[in-house]
């Protein structure tokens, strides 16, 4: 029997939420890259990069294609980058939001501050 459609997609996000894989989906938005170039721009050792590719591979977020004796990553399906900038987006909207309710607490006089008349 097939997996409930929201049992996949809770599948789909675990394998997106890891902050390397995050920052591997950045990277390779700017186009396709050997583990070797991606490994500087993403910041984590050579092995744990590879066990990040993996684990995105297994999943069908990226493919690698042999050229010579490099492995070179792609995303699958560019719609990803369109999901990672809808989430980027939600995370600008709520921390407007907080930043606005900051500011409103910070005008907020309390006590003796605002009923001294001084």
């Amino acid at each position: 029997m097939p997996k409930p459609i929201y049992e996949v997609k809770a599948q789909f996000f675990k394998t997106l939420g890891h902050a390397a894989r995050i920052r591997i989906l950045e990277v390779l938005s700017e186009g396709e890259r050997s583990v070797s170039a991606l490994q500087p721009d993403v910041g984590i050792e050579m092995s744990h990069l590879s066990q990040q590719l993996a684990v995105l591979r297994k999943a069908g977020v990226v493919e690698a294609e042999r050229q010579g004796a490099s492995m070179i990553y792609s995303v699958i399906d560019p719609q990803i980058f369109e999901l990672l900038g809808v989430a980027k987006n939600i995370i600008i909207q709520s921390l407007s939001q907080t930043e606005d309710m900051l500011a409103e607490l910070d005008d907020m006089k309390y006590g003796s501050e605002s009923g001294s008349g001084s």
